[in-house]
């Protein structure tokens, strides 16, 4: 149907809808050779073991140990049906309550997410960050690249909390630390499904922080835009030129007002329901213990790790597993 759309004479006369259409189309052509592929490995291996030859059971046990790995692969990427689960996402950290102990923890959530990232060939992008007044950072907002990192992402969403022995407490007592995580999709202007009337934005260029010395920006390149209906501020100062800034900035812009715009309907249907109820700081989705014993768990699946570093350091599939084959709820 959408190949058909392709071949009429007008197809191209509105190239936004054209390249979205060949967008879907590239991405469907993807996924039935795939699937082809593996159907011509099944048969392939049911022709060689129908042969009877002993000689061929080690390999064969090999291919079927390699083919069965894929097929759960398969099986989890289809967990990523999602309107935006195929699109990049912006992944923001932002340091709550706990002071320089919370802004020290929002360090280490996106030193996790950085080492998650490269594990799996995204590209990762800090595009705007603000630095704790000791240590640490207050908030980050991270431009994450690659096919489903949306979906993947999208189980981090919400309120993060470690327990552990501070550094930070001269008596070295334990402290409880939280963080906000928030994760959109990045959608470009024919995808999303709002408008941005140019009126209702009012711009503010500065200059990018840096460390000092050579570093700090001669030029006003960072940019602030305030959508005036609701409010919300964004920030892009990543170093590259004003327009670069800007042009980001209403990426992180849209996909924002996409999430509220989601979120309303998203409530207006649990109240019809009966179910609404509202998401308040404190419900934290996963925790961190580091003392007295170490564990992670995610509060809710009830998925837990018992090596709380390996997470820290990158290792969060199984926990993003447990959370999409739980409904991704």
């Amino acid at each position: 149907m959408l190949e058909k759309e392709i071949e009429q004479p007008g197809f191209w006369n509105d190239t936004s809808n054209a390249q979205r259409v060949m967008k879907t189309v590239s991405a469907l052509k993807d996924e039935v050779e795939t699937w082809a592929s593996i159907q011509r490995q099944i048969h392939d291996l049911t022709d060689l073991a129908s042969l009877g030859d002993e000689s061929l059971r080690a390999d064969l046990e090999a291919e079927t140990a390699k083919l069965e790995a894929d097929l759960e692969k398969r099986s989890f990427a289809a967990m990523l049906s999602g309107p935006y689960d195929h699109d990049d996402a912006i992944l923001a950290i932002h340091a709550g309550a706990g002071g320089t102990d919370s802004q020290d923890w929002a360090e280490m959530l996106q030193r996790m997410y950085l080492r998650w990232a490269e594990a799996h060939g995204f590209t990762a992008e800090i595009v705007d960050s603000t630095p704790g007044e000791e240590a640490g950072i207050k908030s980050v907002t991270i431009a994450v690249g690659g096919k489903y990192a949306f979906g993947y992402l999208r189980s981090e969403k919400g309120v993060h909390r470690l327990v552990r022995l501070s550094p930070f407490d001269a008596a070295h007592r334990r402290h409880t630390s939280f963080a906000l995580v928030e994760v959109l999709p990045q959608v470009s202007m024919d995808e999303a499904d709002v408008e941005i009337n140019p009126g209702d934005i009012k711009m503010d260029v500065f200059r990018s922080s840096g460390a000092g010395g050579q570093n700090v920006q001669k030029n006003a390149t960072a940019v602030r835009l305030t959508h005036i209906p609701t409010g919300i501020v964004v920030t892009c100062q990543n170093e590259r030129s004003q327009t670069q800034n800007r042009e980001f900035a209403m990426r992180i812009l849209r996909a924002r007002l996409l999430e509220l715009k989601t979120a309303e309907k998203e409530e207006e249907r649990a109240i019809l329901r009966g179910e609404y109820t509202k998401a308040e700081w404190g419900s934290q989705i996963r925790s961190y213990v580091l003392h007295p014993y170490q564990m992670v768990k995610d509060h809710r699946t009830d998925y837990q790790v018992g090596n709380a570093q390996s997470v820290l350091d990158g290792d969060l599939d199984a926990l993003m597993e447990a959370y999409l084959r739980n409904g991704g709820k």
